[in-house]
């Protein structure tokens, strides 16, 4: 089973939970490409990363995923992969949320210097649950729903909206996890 990244519940409100997520480690990259693209674009050097473009610093713990003998490792798939808009049109950083066992200490180097590998500050986030399919249209949708709804309920959003898939893209629409989140003050 694919492990997801933690969060707790703070409240539920209308249209969303307020969650409070621990500080984690991405692998991200930044893309400059259409929204139905962006993803498309990142997937192949971030997959990669995971799954051993790296080089390996330190040894793995038993419960982890073995080092080969080429000094790269295997890291283990995590949901969710984040999009984020970037400050220009178009521009947009991908992420895939590392295993909660990795720190900034034992994460291996990526051998692409496309991708980077960053430590997330813990923040409060408002987010929103919905299945359906991964278009522009409809996450936008929801990331103004979300917006809304945040203040309506008297919060103060303090970053970017991310866009967050849970599955993998031949599971069928209808059923797929996706969830808009957005940083809120506490």
């Amino acid at each position: 089973m694919t492990e997801q990244q933690p969060y707790r519940v703070v409240s539920r409100h209308p249209g969303f939970e307020l969650r409070r997520y621990p500080a984690h480690l991405v692998a991200e990259m930044q893309v400059q490409a259409p929204f139905t693209r962006a993803l498309i674009e990142a997937f192949r050097p971030l997959a990669g990363y995971l799954g051993g473009a790296n080089r390996a610093r330190h040894p793995v713990g038993a419960a982890e995923p073995t080092t080969s003998a080429s000094g790269s490792e295997k890291i283990a798939m995590t949901v969710p992969v984040v999009q984020i808009e970037g400050e220009r049109p178009g521009a947009y950083l991908i992420q895939f949320v590392l295993p909660a066992a990795l720190t900034a200490a034992t994460a291996p180097e990526p051998v692409d210097a496309r991708v980077r590998v960053r430590e997330v500050a813990a923040q409060l986030a408002a987010a929103m649950r919905f299945s359906g399919r991964w278009t522009e249209q409809t996450f936008g949708q929801r990331a103004t729903m979300l917006g809304r709804s945040v203040t309506a309920a008297g919060l103060q959003p303090t970053g970017a909206v991310r866009y967050a898939r849970f599955d993998l893209p031949w599971k069928p629409w209808f059923l797929r996890r996706n969830e808009v989140v957005l940083p809120v003050a506490e």
